[in-house]
């Protein structure tokens, strides 16, 4: 941020923010005047993604901007009614993320023992070249492995690129 020009706005894109252990204070920027805009979402930790709410913290003059190109009424009184009960859970919130890092762990250690390549995750998926989907979904199954039930085989690997063996297998 320090190389960062004062007259250019960054955004944090902070969807997965709930499920680090020691996340930066992106804030800080917004709190010093920078032009920030910190975006969060109650789609992925809280559960709420179908309600498509979220949230962004900017200061005044980046807010103003901002209202000017936003749609009347773009979120429904239900959404704002669940975007106000998960700010007030904590516990579910901490629950949450205890079975999300359980779950991501134990698919880990299962990729480890099939030496199947992965990106060590901290969101509540995991980034996996399965390679042949089909064979690896054959080999989870024999393992009688709960990652078997994923969506290992959910698109087919035929598009030529690289990343074409990569799959996002939600815990």
């Amino acid at each position: 941020m320090s190389r960062v020009p004062k007259n250019i706005v960054v955004v944090f894109d902070e969807a997965y923010f709930e499920f680090l252990d020691d996340p930066p204070d992106t804030l800080q920027y917004v709190r010093e005047g920078r032009n920030v805009v910190v975006l969060r979402t109650f789609s992925k930790i809280h559960g709420l993604a179908g309600l498509r709410i979220g949230y962004g913290v900017a200061t005044a003059d980046l807010v103003e901007v901002l209202h000017k190109t936003r749609q009347p009424f773009n979120v429904n009184s239900i959404a704002q009614a669940g975007a106000l009960a998960a700010l007030e859970d904590d516990a579910h919130l901490r629950e949450t993320k205890r079975v999300i890092d359980e779950g991501r762990a134990y698919l880990q250690e299962q990729f480890c023992e099939l030496k199947v390549p992965f990106v060590p995750a901290i969101a509540n998926f995991v980034m996996v070249n399965v390679g042949d989907g089909c064979a690896l979904f054959e080999k989870l199954l024999r393992r009688k492995s709960s990652c078997g039930r994923s969506k290992v085989m959910a698109y087919p690997n035929g598009s030529g690129s690289p990343l074409a063996r990569w799959r996002r297998i939600k815990n």
